[in-house]
């Protein structure tokens, strides 16, 4: 731990849905803000105002809300602090630290060409820095930051250890404030995690190459930086960035899914980060051991097979309120079910996802309307026919799923019978198929009346 309080941040733009990635990069902020004692904090990004969206800042909120990662004091908006910025620019320029730029579109685009046609790195030639004449007429200017014109820039990573970047390679007097006013990203990131107090920005390292220009300024305005550490990209199982194609969708379409949060919570933590040969982390075990010095250096890969082993393992082991709550997204109501938590306990043994448990439940709670073919023209004979009708001949009272087993195994034995003889065909008249929980839970969510009632309905059927 470290002496001071360490305050992290997850700081979306609200240009789309929160994807996997996002939330990972949430997730490692979290864990290591709440296992210190420290503060997470959310910023919405939302200075584009031509991309943003109110809906996309909703599924933000929605999904942390889904996966129980609560934050710190109120949400942060950007657009809504466009005053602090313009404040920022006004010092830098006071300071001579900054300086408007009038060059225009026209002259920047020749200047590229140029710098293209001797195969040199496109970049502004600085020709404002030391301007003290008459500004052209008609032009709005940008603001450009002062930029060191030699050395190196070095970053002490938390993931990837000392990276340097040679100034020469990386930067010039880049743009701070458009010429509307509006300020750009490295600028509103650094007064934010500045006057927000970030101590630890943990961020894709997609971000890496914005590093060196956000350390240009913190220096500029007297801010301490941050610690940073970037994290490797997740990849795609055929090794390529991932996309939608690989899974990389909107958070909440997991839960529509039917994924548990546990279970996405789990997957992404071991995306890039690992403890021992451990696999299962709940949120205690995620909050005990992770730190982000022990984060991978090399890409993850993202693995639906593993997710979905995940969700199966969350599914056996909740506690039955929990499921069964989660449930209600589905429209089963467990809980309203004399035999509910027998049919649920049943279930889950079997089921990867929510989504599985819920059509699962549906061909038990409903009487079949109609027989799987395949399963009807191989379990259902004339033989197995009179058997079910013999079996609903003994079925009195309700029993639980022990005392139908008895019962039915005096039936087999007295009728010279095996239980392949009955389960299969039992099963098909149940549930339309021949796959279901096992038949004696079936049973006793059913009850008698109810069993009764479906063996007679395929008794009807004459295929």
């Amino acid at each position: 731990m470290q002496n001071s309080q360490i305050v992290t941040r997850f700081a979306p733009s609200p240009t789309g849905y929160l994807h996997i990635g996002g939330l990972r990069t949430a997730l490692y902020n979290y864990l290591y803000a709440r296992a210190n004692g420290g503060k997470f904090l959310l910023r919405i990004e939302d200075t584009d105002l031509k991309r943003n969206s109110e809906e996309a800042t909703q599924a933000i909120k929605e999904a942390f809300a889904w996966c129980g990662l609560d934050h710190d004091g109120e949400v942060t908006y950007q657009s809504r602090r466009f005053d602090v910025y313009k404040e920022y620019v006004q010092k830098l320029l006071a300071e001579g630290k900054a300086y408007k730029c009038y060059m225009s579109k026209d002259e920047l685009d020749a200047l590229r060409a140029e710098q293209e046609a001797r195969k040199e790195r496109p970049k502004y030639d600085n020709r404002y820095r030391e301007f003290t004449g008459t500004p052209p007429a008609g032009v709005e200017p940008v603001i450009r930051i002062k930029a060191p014109l030699s050395g190196e820039i070095v970053i002490d990573d938390g993931i990837k250890g000392e990276v340097k970047f040679r100034v020469e390679d990386i930067l010039d007097d880049f743009i701070i404030a458009r010429s509307d006013g509006t300020p750009t990203y490295n600028f509103t990131v650094v007064i934010d995690d500045a006057l927000m107090g970030v101590t630890d920005v943990i961020r894709g390292d997609d971000h890496l190459s914005n590093t060196p220009k956000q350390i240009v300024l913190y220096d500029a305005l007297g801010f301490k930086a941050p610690k940073f550490y970037h994290v490797a990209m997740i990849n795609g199982e055929d090794g390529s960035k991932l996309s939608k194609r690989h899974g990389a969708t909107d958070v909440m379409e997991y839960k529509r899914m039917g994924y548990l949060p546990e279970a996405l919570l789990n997957f992404l933590v071991r995306l890039g980060w690992s403890h021992g040969n451990d696999e299962i982390f709940c949120m205690d075990d995620m909050l005990k051991y992770f730190d982000p010095h022990d984060i991978n250096k090399s890409s993850s890969t993202y693995n639906a097979s593993k997710l979905e082993w995940l969700n199966a393992h969350y599914i056996k082991t909740l506690p039955y309120d929990r499921l069964a709550k989660e449930m209600l997204e589905f429209e089963i109501d467990f809980k309203a079910m004399p035999k509910g938590e027998v049919l649920l306990n049943s279930l889950r043994e079997r089921s990867k996802t929510l989504v599985e448990m819920s059509q699962s439940a549906r061909t038990i709670i409903n009487a079949p309307s109609a027989y799987d073919e395949k399963a009807y023209a191989k379990f259902i004979t004339p033989e197995s026919k009179e058997n079910l009708a013999k079996f609903a001949e003994i079925l009195g009272e309700n029993l639980d799923a022990k005392g139908y087993e008895e019962m039915t195994g005096k039936f087999l034995e007295a009728n010279g019978l095996k239980l392949k003889d009955l389960a299969q065909a039992l099963r098909v008249a149940l549930t339309g198929n021949s796959v279901s929980p096992g038949i004696f839970e079936v049973l006793e969510v059913l009850g008698a009346d109810e069993t009764k009632k479906r063996i007679r309905n395929i008794l009807k059927e004459n295929k």
